[in-house]
């Protein structure tokens, strides 16, 4: 996540993700618009995670998401009103607005992850430390390496039971390989 995104970067996203996704509400979509006209205020938008920790924040949400289509936060109140939330972005201009955009983003798109900002307000509680990250890591390759050569076994008892020497050998062949890449690990 970088520190600081240019308004260049922010307004290539912006029109990324309006070309490429479609929002649960058209409000939201008048928002990005008027993101793009408005270089200063589009210097004060921050594109992060978890924005219901900001004191001022959108959240919105794609049609294919599970997020809710719209949320603003200012200080303890929240409102699902998007035009109440248009009107504080254009009347206090000056203050940092804090944006989520909940879509599809696995893996996560380079267009993205140039304007993602680390969230200064997220609780430490929640933060990942990068031993966790990598540890989670090693446990979801360990996971896959074994429902890979769980899956091959599988094959390969099949392959034995249907009697097909060339398939038998074949799917041997390949969980060598698995196992030999998992020791290189």
């Amino acid at each position: 996540m970088t520190a600081s995104v240019s308004v260049v970067d922010k307004k290539a996203f912006v029109r990324w993700f309006l070309k490429n996704y479609q929002l649960k509400r058209r409000e939201c979509v008048w928002i990005l618009n008027y993101l793009l006209s408005n270089d200063d205020l589009l210097k004060r938008i921050r594109f992060v995670e978890e924005a219901h920790y900001c004191p001022r924040a959108m959240v919105m949400s794609t049609v294919d998401s599970t997020g809710v289509p719209f949320r603003f936060y200012k200080g303890n109140v929240m409102t699902a009103d998007a035009e109440k939330s248009f009107h504080d972005l254009r009347l206090h201009e000056q203050e940092d607005m804090y944006i989520q955009l909940n879509f599809p983003n696995i893996p996560p798109s380079a267009q993205y992850l140039a304007v993602l900002e680390e969230n200064p307000y997220m609780p430490e509680t929640l933060l990942v430390s990068e031993k966790d990250r990598l540890l989670a890591e090693e446990l979801l390759s360990n996971s896959l390496l074994v429902f890979q050569e769980e899956k091959l076994l599988a094959q390969i008892d099949e392959a034995l039971d249907q009697g097909d020497e060339e398939r038998f050998y074949e799917l041997s062949n390949l969980l060598q390989a698995l196992k030999e890449t998992a020791n290189l690990r």
